[in-house]
């Protein structure tokens, strides 16, 4: 093998492939990058057995062949060669080792067998259809931070991608919960989507996929079968293995009939929520709302660092009550707020509180309250 490109496209292709790559394995050859060049194409390939990511990009080759070189070594060398480097990589003789040359600047990489190198089995997916970067980076966006971390409750350790149908018609919905806060975001269903499984995408596939889509406009294919899906775009196929699992039936936690509204400037209750819990070290310590007419008071007190109350205006008319939240949990959700106001929609102190965006319904959000 023997090829010269450019180091900025080598770089853009390595960071998208090698973040796959676990710093620590028990298996070696998981730590190395497939690396085949053919056809004025170079692939590079990673895998940790549930996640493959294939990058292909143009090179100048003088040579076919393919070898395996470790993944983070290789990124961090051409991470640090300066810009403009034309990089000639050679693999091939009677030495096993991957020659890399820029400039005055000569590597010589450690290989493993490419026959060693595991390749995903390919499987038939039943369903694909294609959707807007900007639509599945929002699906993404508006969900992924109420990913539950629990690993004994697995089936909660992603997000639940779905079809549903409403007034507004066929919805493809993405929904993700940790059994404290839920995450719900729905958008107009692309042709092609009949018949989709309900499936779980991984976290860590979530984050893979949400840097691949950050720098992109194109559209985006989707292929799904009941085990896999696997993501296409600007020469990149992401495909993950699927959460063997039942995500639970999440309707029954949105409650119904939460008549007390309250309308609030979102960016300025994460400002004044952000500045209260300051005085506890716990981010998770709870923050009080006391709801009167037409304000609330936030309050939060921390038996070592002391008390903090604030005010806000709000919109609210019915009679008072106060509740608690979970500070950091509250944040978050008021950071998905695009708009100006957030739609709180209340029962009782012990009962969960819807969170809306004002102005739009294609996301809902779930919180538990906190005793305080």
């Amino acid at each position: 093998m023997k090829i010269t490109l450019e180091r900025a496209s080598l770089l853009k292709s390595l960071a998208h492939v090698q973040s796959v790559v676990e710093r620590r394995n028990t298996i070696p050859i998981l730590s190395n990058l497939l690396l085949e060049a053919d056809n004025g194409n170079l692939s590079i390939t990673a895998t940790d057995l549930d996640i493959e990511v294939v990058e292909t990009l143009s090179a100048d080759i003088s040579e076919s062949g393919s070898t395996t070189v470790p993944a983070h070594v290789i990124y961090d060398i051409v991470r640090k060669l300066p810009d403009g480097s034309q990089i000639e990589l050679h693999y091939g003789g009677d030495s096993e080792r991957l020659e890399m040359s820029a400039g005055r600047s000569q590597f010589s990489l450690a290989c493993l067998p490419r026959e060693d190198f595991p390749v995903m089995a390919a499987s038939d997916m039943s369903t694909s259809f294609s959707i807007s970067a900007k639509g599945l980076k929002e699906l993404i966006d508006k969900t992924r931070f109420a990913i539950s971390t629990e690993e004994t409750r697995y089936y909660l350790n992603g997000i639940y991608l779905h079809t549903v149908d409403s007034e507004k018609g066929k919805r493809l919905r993405a929904v993700a919960t940790d059994g404290h806060r839920l995450a719900l975001y729905e958008t107009s269903a692309p042709s092609g989507i009949e018949g989709m499984p309900g499936v779980i995408v991984p976290r860590k596939t979530v984050g893979e996929m949400y840097k691949l889509v950050d720098d992109v406009d194109s559209k985006i294919k989707i292929s799904v079968s009941e085990t896999k899906i696997r993501f296409s775009l600007d020469g990149v196929v992401l495909t993950s293995k699927l959460i063997d699992g039942t995500f639970p039936d999440y309707q029954r936690v949105i409650p119904s009939g939460n008549n007390r509204i309250m309308s609030v400037d979102a960016k300025k209750l994460i400002a004044a929520t952000d500045r209260v819990s300051t005085v506890s070290s716990e981010k998770s310590r709870a923050v009080k709302m006391s709801l009167e007419e037409n304000r609330i008071t936030l309050a939060v007190s921390s038996p070592e660092s002391g008390s903090a109350t604030e005010e806000v205006e709000v919109e609210y008319t019915q009679e008072p009550m106060e509740i608690g939240f979970n500070a950091r949990y509250l944040l978050e959700i008021a950071n998905q707020i695009d708009g100006k106001n957030a739609r709180f929609e209340m029962q009782e102190a012990g009962s969960p509180t819807i969170i809306r965006e004002q102005a739009d319904e294609a996301s809902l959000y779930v919180l538990m309250p906190m005793r305080v």
